[in-house]
């Protein structure tokens, strides 16, 4: 990185340089003034080096060198030498050398940070996000931001050397219903019409799979204006591809092998594909999830079979209404959960909409909890057997729909690992969900609505079933899962506009809603189509697996909080009026 202002970086003074004359360039982390020496120690993206101003040999810049402090922007030149070893710094990268400087230049005066520049500092998340340009300073961003840069290198070469073409695809478009709200930008040519900032470029790569690229990929920014959670933000990136002439036995194993060169050049990690691959039944009948956690067992276990009889109404009648009664064991955890917890256990299953949660100690002298005097003792044996309980062991039922009772309890055991305090360091367990329902039934409004989007291709053998039993029909649908986060998801899509016309029909939709809406696309389909489906992978969500991260904002260099805004610059902002009228809109003040 030679310019004019510098020859090297200083976090790369090694031995090697030892007696060479550098320049360099950065920002002042700290000063320390000993009277006729002065140590600073200088610091850019690269890392830190000591520098010292000797008041015999500075002359006239050493008064200069009085003038600096923290964050003074400093060009220096100097000789490299070894520290005494009593004076080496371990804690430093380049603790073993320093630069004895010649020549001292204040490129830039700062005043007094409102942060600390370093890794520790523990201001808030508001004033960080200020003052982000500062934020953004520290090692630890920095290295974030860097790594962010060399995972799309490695993904970029992957796919091109994988025959992949880089395609950019509109910003400015369609408003299209795609499951979260559109934000919305106004035409000022054409006054009352919006264009819609993409949730995904879905029809664009598939128009571009018609158009006979084959390959696509690009990293897309992504626009939902949705309440953000730990790890969403209203605009993020997606690694988002496209193949033609596929199934998904031909793009899965493509993209195991870019997720494995990934976890290679940046953790040093194998993740020895392919991965397993699991369908949402089983998912959700062992884990209560759709992307289930598989570093630790506590497995859910069916217990309908043994208590569809039982004398506790609570759990025969819910079996009798076409539900189950659900348990998972969590071993050795008695004394470890103490009474509140348990009660904050059984309000947390509420969140998920059941209705109560049972549980049973397993003692040594036998099986104790207030619901058993309504379990017979064969009940009870079965039960035992069933979960292969041991002394110690702690039980945890729930009885209501399937649904709920597994989605509950596949909650329940998340909970449970953090408060057993299970150690998950370190654990990258892989595997595909496939064979998801392609609809999922909305009772409020009384229509089905796609559980991924409307152009997931359902499995050829339920495509009978889309009219007469839409709930049973799967899509040929993927969802590539590790430790509990969907990392990526895909499908293969609709290549025929008749199938097409029929998706849009179990929706609820009309064809002239469909054609209003989605026109351009079922158009398309009418010139020849090949077989094709996709991926896309949540880049920023990568990046917070790859850093052990649990906060998207921290892994996007100039985030969003909560109400959408940024703090730094203070957007959104009012429009002005000029701007306004050129628009053709008029701001209602109340609503402001």
């Amino acid at each position: 990185m030679k310019t004019h202002f510098r020859n090297a970086m200083c976090g790369e003074i090694d031995a090697s340089a030892d007696g060479k004359v550098v320049k360099l360039s950065g920002w002042t982390d700290s000063r320390r003034d000993l009277g006729g020496v002065i140590f600073i120690d200088l610091r850019d993206r690269s890392g830190m080096v000591q520098l010292v101003i000797n008041e015999e040999y500075a002359g006239s810049f050493f008064a200069e060198a009085e003038k600096v402090r923290s964050e003074y922007v400093l060009c220096i030149e100097g000789t490299v030498r070894k520290r005494d070893p009593e004076n080496v710094n371990s804690k430093m990268a380049t603790g073993e050398m320093e630069v004895l400087v010649t020549k001292l230049t204040i490129l830039d005066t700062a005043n007094t940070p409102p942060i600390y520049v370093e890794d520790d500092d523990q201001s808030g998340e508001s004033v960080r996000l200020k003052y982000r340009y500062l934020d953004l300073r520290k090692p630890k961003n920095q290295k974030i931001l860097m790594t962010r840069a060399k995972v799309a290198s490695i993904v970029r070469n992957y796919l091109n050397d994988e025959g992949f073409c880089e395609i950019e695809t509109p910003i400015l478009g369609k408003p299209t219903p795609e499951g979260a709200r559109d934000f919305l930008v106004p035409s000022r040519i054409q006054k009352g019409r919006f264009f819609g900032l993409p949730q995904s470029p879905q029809l664009f790569k598939q128009i571009l799979m018609i158009s006979g690229m084959d390959r696509y990929y690009q990293l897309a920014k992504c626009f939902r204006d949705e309440d953000l959670r730990q790890d969403r933000q209203p605009e993020f990136t997606q690694i988002d591809m496209e193949m033609s002439f596929v199934t998904k036995d031909d793009i899965m194993p493509i993209m195991e092998g870019m997720i494995t060169k990934v976890f290679k050049e940046i953790r040093g990690i194998d993740l020895n594909p392919p991965f397993i691959r699991m369908t949402y039944k089983e998912a959700m009948d062992r884990y209560g999830s759709d992307k289930p956690d598989t570093r630790f067992g506590m497995e859910l276990q069916d217990l309908s079979d043994i208590l569809k009889d039982s004398e506790f109404k609570v759990f025969s009648g819910a079996i009798k209404k076409g539900g189950s009664v659900r348990a998972i064991i969590a071993k050795d955890a008695q004394g470890k959960l103490s009474k509140k917890t348990i009660k904050h256990l059984e309000k947390f299953v509420q969140i998920y909409k059941a209705k109560g949660l049972a549980w049973i100690d397993v003692k040594e002298e036998g099986m104790k909890s207030p619901i058993l005097k309504f379990i017979s003792e064969d009940e009870k044996q079965a039960i035992y057997d069933r979960m292969g309980a041991e002394n110690g062991d702690m039980i945890f039922m729930v009885a209501d729909t399937d649904e709920i009772a597994c989605v509950a309890l596949g909650q329940l055991r998340l909970e449970l690992a953090k408060r057993l305090e299970f150690d998950l360091s370190g654990k990258f367990n892989f595997l595909w969900v496939i064979d998801f329902p392609l609809l999922e039934y909305d009772a409020e409004t009384g229509t089905y609505k796609a559980m991924h989007h409307p152009f997931t291709a359902p499995l050829t053998e339920d495509l009978p079933m889309l009219e007469t039993e839409p709930q049973k029909v799967r899509s040929d649908a993927y969802d590539m899962v590790v430790n509990g986060v969907e990392l990526g998801g895909g499908s293969i899509r609709i290549h025929n506009q008749d199938i097409q016309e029929r998706m849009f029909a179990a929706l609820g939709m009309s064809m002239e809603t469909a054609w209003r809406q989605f026109g351009f696309l079922l158009e398309a389909l009418k010139y020849g189509t090949p077989p094709h489906g996709g991926l896309a992978f949540g880049f920023d969500r990568l990046i917070m697996m790859l850093l052990d991260l649990d906060n998207i904002r921290d892994v996007i260099a100039f985030p969003k909080i909560q109400n959408h805004s940024c703090l730094m610059t203070s957007a959104p902002a009012p429009a002005e009026l000029d701007a306004l009228i050129d628009l053709g809109i008029s701001i209602d003040d109340e609503i402001v």
